[in-house]
Parts: structure tokens; sequence; C-alpha cells
């Protein structure tokens, strides 16, 4: 699949999502820039960096199929010239598991290249404590099923 050029960091971030939910690599690998400095942190794992070992580990998350899904919530966000910095809480379950959604921190770094926002940087921490369990809020429009 192509690069795709997103209009703003937050389709970037919707894209990236819907994705890694539909378990399509080359979807999500289109919202990654094309630059060998780009990097990934899976929640307890190591950085990888560069496309290749970006594109080896989710295909190694997907190898099962599509089976997690996300819900996005506490979502704060920053944008200054070209760079965009997102930081929301991944509550994830599951498909077919009534396990509580497990949580994890995530900061997406987002870079204008060519008047099209794509993917500099995605970084996954597990959470403990009270901020594991989803907050009593309203879903928010980017909340993803």
């Amino acid at each position: 699949m192509a690069a795709a050029s997103f209009t703003n960091p937050q389709e970037a971030e919707q894209a990236f999502y819907e994705a890694f939910q539909r378990a399509d690599l080359d979807a999500l690998m289109a919202v990654w820039a094309e630059d060998e400095e780009v990097y990934c942190v899976h929640p307890g794992g190591p950085r990888l960096t560069g496309l290749d070992s970006i594109r080896e580990s989710f295909r190694r998350l997907f190898r099962g199929g599509s089976s997690m899904r996300f819900q996005l919530r506490g979502a704060q966000q920053m944008r200054g010239g070209l760079l965009a910095v997102h930081s929301v809480y991944e509550y994830i379950t599951l498909v077919g598991e009534r396990r509580p959604a497990s949580a994890v921190i995530a900061t997406n770094v987002y870079v204008n290249v060519g008047g099209g926002w794509r993917m500099l940087a995605h970084h996954g921490s597990a959470v403990a404590g009270s901020e594991a369990q989803p907050p009593a809020e309203a879903a928010s429009p980017g909340m993803l099923h």
C-alpha cells in the first residue's frame, strides 16, 4: 500500500488505530513517515528504530488476525510548526474476552511532510493503579470500538 497523506495529525491517529484494530499491516504502515529515524516502543518492549523493524513487530502482533479493540480517552494534544505530539490512554480489550480493559498510555508523534501528516513515533507504556480503569467520562468523538 502506498503511503497515505493525512490533512491533520488527528486524521493520521484515527487511521493508525483503525488499521491496528483491523490488523491491517499495510494500512498501519502507510501512516508512518518514510524516515529511517521513526521509532516504536511497545509496552514492555525495546525501542524499534526504522520501518523494517516496526513492520516486523506489527506483523508478529497481527499473526492471529484482528483481535484488539481500543477505547481512547484523556487525549492531550500539542502542536507547533511541523510537529504534533498526542498523549492518550488506550484501553485495550481482546475480542471474545470478558476481562477488564488493560490500560496503556501512548505518546504518538506526528510530522508534517510535504503538506501531509505522518507518524514519526509511537511509544506505549503499561499503566498501573487507579489509571488502569477507563475514567467515567463521555465517549470522545475519537473513541474507537
